[in-house]
Order: C-alpha cells, then structure tokens, then sequence
C-alpha cells in the first residue's frame, strides 16, 4: 500500500511538473504571437536593431528612455520607470496614458492574459538579445 501512495504521488508530480511547463511553453508562444503586433515598430533577440522604436532586448530592469543610439521622447526619458511587469502591464494597457508626451501611438492591449504572454516573452531576452 505504501509504495502504491509513493508511485501516485510522484506520478502526480511529474504530470504537474510536465502541465507547468506546457503552460509556460503556451505563455510563451501565445506572447510570441502578440508580439507581431509590435514588430512594426520594435525588434528583439541577437540581431535586434533600432527601428521607429527601441529594441527590447534587456526590457526587464531597464531604466525607460535608456537604449543607446534611440531617440527618446523627455516625457519617456523623465518618466522614472525601471521596467518590470507591474510597470509594463500598467503601460500597455493605454501607452500614451501611462507616459503623457511618449512617441508610441500603439493604442495598448486590453487583455490581461495577453499581456503578461507578452511580457513574459520580452522578459525572456537579456540585454545582449540571447534567451535566458
């Protein structure tokens, strides 16, 4: 009977630990996905450049208004955010709300669930552009 209760329950952790990680995986790809609404304007990973806006590469714990060779709006320069996904989920909701006086003219994402895939795909990328 006890090894019986031993095999259920690590059978049981290794289905949840299995779920967990296709959720992850899910969170990813569906972020993956809501970031071609973005490619217009910003770009991410190893070759990533400047576009009409900044790369995202290193975007969590990154002071706003500080990538190099980027012209910032003074409204994104001064506007004291250090990005995290509290910040971010409140910025891309309404950009322009958030940051009076930011160039981005991108009208925000609403959904909530979309937007922490979003973030979670953008936080997956370090400065250098290379996954964590």
């Amino acid at each position: 009977m006890t090894k019986t209760l031993f095999r259920s329950a690590l059978c049981g952790a290794a289905l949840l630990a299995f779920a967990t990680h296709n959720v992850a995986a899910q969170d990813l790809a569906a972020g993956e996905n809501s970031f071609k609404k973005c490619l217009a304007c910003h770009a991410v990973g190893e070759d990533a450049k400047n576009k009409v806006g900044p790369i995202l590469n290193g975007l969590d714990g990154r002071h706003s208004g500080s990538v190099a060779g980027y012209t910032y709006s003074d409204a994104n320069k001064n506007s004291g955010i250090t990005w995290n996904e509290a910040e971010f989920l409140d910025y891309i909701k309404d950009p322009r709300a958030k940051i009076k006086g930011t160039k981005m003219i991108f009208p925000g994402i609403k959904n909530e669930t979309e937007a922490k895939n979003l973030w979670a795909y953008l936080a997956q990328f370090d400065a250098s552009g290379k996954k964590k």
